[in-house]
């Protein structure tokens, strides 16, 4: 039986998610919460197996109860709730460590399904959101780093780097995990493993912290 814990701070949506989700046989709403200091409480009190969490609520945020609740139990799937017109904000919930998005307009079937598929270990990211935001994160992420590749050093260490391990570079030297980085670039956490391995067999180290002191080498400041 999956368990969730609904958390949004609009009665008639909280009302109508926990309808959809207890008449399905195998999830059960656990309790409710509208705020994210709540939510953490309630994350506490009825041990959910998925948070749905409203992105934006009084007092204290979904991204900043998604955080605390992360830290405290990493192993919690919290899924954002959220509109179309929230893109911002669903980029920073991705970098935050958000397992997933669920549309508010969504119909009960996909909903259902989502939280199903969010149990399996996928993460939930639907087309309408990914192709909006798939350009934003990745300027995003060359904007914070400020980061010009150095070709010419590169090319004197025999490196080659395609374009997708230059974007996962970009996203480590910001200290982010590779559950991170996947949410970020719309990859599962594995190929993201894999990827990472093959840029630490390419710089010579499979420590994280050092391959992270190396790469920086190859960025013009």
């Amino acid at each position: 039986m999956i368990r969730v814990l609904i958390v949004d701070d609009q009665t008639l949506l909280r009302e109508g998610l926990q309808t959809i989700i207890n008449i399905e046989d195998d999830m059960r709403t656990v309790g409710h919460a509208s705020n994210g200091i709540e939510a953490i409480e309630a994350t506490e009190a009825t041990s959910p197996d998925i948070v749905l969490m409203d992105i934006k609520m009084p007092e204290l945020n979904g991204i900043e109860g998604m955080k605390r609740i992360k830290e405290r139990y990493p192993n919690k799937i919290v899924l954002m709730l959220t509109t179309f017109l929230e893109d911002e904000l669903i980029v920073e919930a991705m970098a935050s460590g958000a397992d997933g998005f669920l549309l508010k307009d969504m119909a009960g079937d996909q909903i259902v399904q989502t939280i199903r598929e969010a149990m399996r270990g996928h993460l939930i990211m639907h087309a309408p959101i990914a192709a909006k935001l798939a350009a934003r994160v990745k300027s995003l992420s060359s904007r914070k780093t400020g980061a010009a590749w150095n070709e010419q050093r590169l090319t004197e260490a025999g490196i080659y780097l395609n374009e997708k391990e230059r974007q996962i570079i970009l996203l480590m030297i910001q200290d982010k995990s590779n559950k991170q980085i996947s949410a970020s670039l719309f990859m599962s956490e594995g190929t993201v493993r894999n990827y990472v391995s093959m840029i630490y067999g390419k710089i010579g180290t499979n420590e994280r912290t050092e391959s992270i002191k190396r790469l920086k080498e190859f960025l013009i400041p």
